[in-house]
């Protein structure tokens, strides 16, 4: 491995960024926008221990690794918690031995929990593998639309007439791919807060800096990582919103919500319908709606793309800690995953949790 320079990420040149982008642009993996630069820097204004490893053959760019930087050396993610793809961005020539990368960046350890399909530099420390799921729209809504009424008649035919009875009983509706109303990103995430209050999750709104994170992404318009907030209009009322970022070619789908109110319209499901529907004439041609199994998911995915949970390590105090927290919560969970009743258990407690503490 060549020389390895540590920079914050607001510290990257142009030069760097469009090395960046041209690694990406090289890749076999879908243009995800979590691993543009841009996404990068968002955090970088966010979150003090942000940093990128830039990796050098000769004088020039070879690769770039986003982290965060924790007590003792303990490495993330950039964005864990909140990004949906992760990993570093290298070349296509043989790759970088982990542990002198992870030296050279002073690091015990690198946890992810979405690391991309592609990185065979980290994918052999993986844990975990999950199913991100996708909506192919390459060939265009129409064919997204008959493949749907092939595979779940039922489902389309229920929601298309539930967005007709939405119009006649609330008002016309209307759909906005790339709304820029500040307003409109103030309503989702008041209603995605109330949702993770409902179901007894954790309130990521209620921390400061994914609030902040989002407000900033809200703003960033980039070929490779534009924030898109989409939104589902009835009459002038907001029903359901999202905010994601946007490729050229994929729109990764991440804090979707609903007004509550007409849910028996299924808004959020007309939404993700719309939303496809203006992608592909966009000339996007996948939506990623991420891990994490969900009813709507498996209605609306034509595919899976597998992520990864786990850490590369190096030996010593630091990764044994790391260990230490991250291990016993994941096979925790894991635990639970894999036997669906006890799932369902967990989910129902979880929401009775909730509602004692709203009374």
């Amino acid at each position: 491995m060549g020389r390895v320079r540590v920079l914050r990420p607001h510290e990257l040149g142009e030069g760097d960024r469009e090395h960046w982008r041209e690694l990406r642009a090289k890749s076999q993996a879908p243009r995800n926008p979590f691993m543009e630069p841009e996404f990068t820097e968002a955090v970088g204004r966010v979150r003090p221990g942000a940093r990128v490893a830039v990796l050098y053959d000769g004088r020039e760019p070879a690769g770039f690794l986003p982290y965060e930087r924790g007590p003792l050396g303990q490495g993330r993610a950039i964005g864990l918690g909140v990004s949906d793809c992760q990993g570093a961005v290298l070349g296509q020539g043989p790759a970088p031995d982990a542990g002198a990368l992870l030296r050279a960046c002073g690091l015990s350890g690198l946890s992810f929990d979405n690391l991309e399909a592609e990185q065979r530099l980290f994918v052999p420390y993986a844990a975990e593998e999950h199913a991100a799921y996708v909506i192919d729209v390459e060939q265009g809504y129409e064919v997204y639309e008959r493949q749907l009424r092939a595979r779940s008649p039922k489902f389309l035919r229920t929601t298309l007439a539930k967005e007709r009875r939405l119009g006649r009983q609330v008002g016309v509706v209307r759909f906005v791919l790339d709304e820029r109303d500040p307003a409109a990103l103030r309503t989702l995430m008041a209603w995605k807060s109330a949702q993770y209050r409902r179901t007894g999750r954790r309130d990521r709104f209620a921390q400061e800096w994914i609030a902040r994170l989002v407000g900033g992404l809200a703003g960033t318009r980039a070929p490779e990582c534009t924030g898109t907030l989409s939104v589902l209009y009835a009459g002038e009322r907001p029903v359901a919103a999202h905010f994601g970022l946007r490729s050229a070619t994929v729109l990764s789908c991440w804090f979707p919500a609903y007004d509550p109110e007409f849910a028996k319209y299924s808004p959020g499901l007309v939404l993700h319908l719309r939303m496809a529907e203006a992608a592909a004439a966009e000339g996007v041609g996948m939506l990623d709606m991420g891990r994490g199994a969900a009813e709507y998911k498996d209605s609306l995915k034509t595919g899976e793309l597998p992520v990864y949970e786990g850490a590369a390590a190096r030996p010593g105090p630091g990764a044994a800690l790391q260990w230490l927290r991250r291990e016993p919560t994941r096979r925790t969970q894991g635990f639970v995953r894999a036997r669906p009743r006890l799932a369902s258990l967990a989910v129902r407690t979880l929401r009775g949790a909730a509602r004692l503490r709203r009374s």
